[in-house]
């Protein structure tokens, strides 16, 4: 098992209750192949450069636990996923 960080932007023209439903499920993902430690909602932030027309996206960042193989899934998922503008997911050393 290994520790990962993983960001989510969010598109901001989704309403709460999209976007509450679209964190949900990769939580729920994130759930069934290890553990989540935190969840820090930052909110919508103006994005460095606009990305598919959009000015502002929402933030979303999961600490969780996994196993090795898990996080090229979640990569995966992400990026077929509508309303997702951009992911990212970092390993942590111990």
């Amino acid at each position: 098992m290994a520790k990962y960080e993983t960001m989510l932007v969010t598109s901001a023209t989704l309403d709460e209750e999209a976007t509450a439903a679209l964190v949900g499920k990769f939580k729920t993902l994130i759930e069934k192949n290890g553990t989540i430690d935190s969840v820090d909602e930052w909110g919508k932030k103006r994005l460095a450069y606009p990305i598919n027309d959009e000015a502002d996206g929402i933030y979303t960042v999961i600490n969780f636990t996994s196993n090795t193989d898990f996080p090229a899934e979640l990569d995966r998922v992400y990026k077929i996923t509508d309303g997702v503008l951009r992911s990212l997911i970092i390993a942590h050393e111990e």
